[in-house]
């Protein structure tokens, strides 16, 4: 992959958090229920975090026409899995979700797998370490915003199943 690609792919890396935010904020917005609410807004503000740093990113690397030195390029892991394991504590004040939250949240699925896939192939077609473990990162970010979002959808579907296994219930016989 040589420069002008690889720059090619921030670009498209930097719309698709952008489009992937403005989703999410709306969504937040839009729900009723609390968890859609919350999953939503946090996921949010973490693709506006990608979006800051590869912003960062693009325009250094654009003036420079190499992977800059100077970048921070960490990004917080994600804490979207705390906004699932908050709602096991408010079981009587949750109402269900409807359709379009389902329907949101199974959008948000696929663009979180996409994006993973994404990453991970910017991952492998580079050689430099630094860009290999930054893509490394936003690919398993994105992964977990997945699984989060997985989760999500079977609380959607079958809300009390959700909860005997959030709760990690077992019947004992007794």
């Amino acid at each position: 992959m040589d420069e002008r690609e690889r720059l090619n792919a921030l670009e498209v890396a930097l719309n698709n958090e952008m489009r992937e935010r403005e989703f999410y904020l709306k969504n937040a917005e839009r729900t009723r229920s609390p968890l859609g609410k919350a999953m939503f807004q946090q996921i949010g503000d973490e693709e506006l975090e990608h979006y800051e740093r590869l912003k960062q990113l693009h325009q250094k690397w654009e003036k420079q026409e190499k992977w800059p030195e100077t970048v921070p390029l960490k990004v917080k892991n994600t804490i979207v899995k705390d906004v699932l394991a908050d709602i096991t504590k408010k079981v009587d004040e949750m109402p269900e979700g409807d359709a379009d939250d389902l329907e949101a949240v199974r959008t948000a699925i696929d663009f979180e797998a996409k994006g993973a896939k994404y990453y991970a192939e910017l991952r492998d077609m580079v050689s430099d370490a630094k860009e290999q473990q930054f893509f490394d990162l936003l690919s398993r970010i994105e992964n977990e915003h997945y699984l989060s979002l997985k989760d999500t959808e079977e609380y959607f579907v079958d809300p009390a199943s959700w909860y005997r296994r959030a709760e990690h219930h077992s019947l004992d016989g007794g």
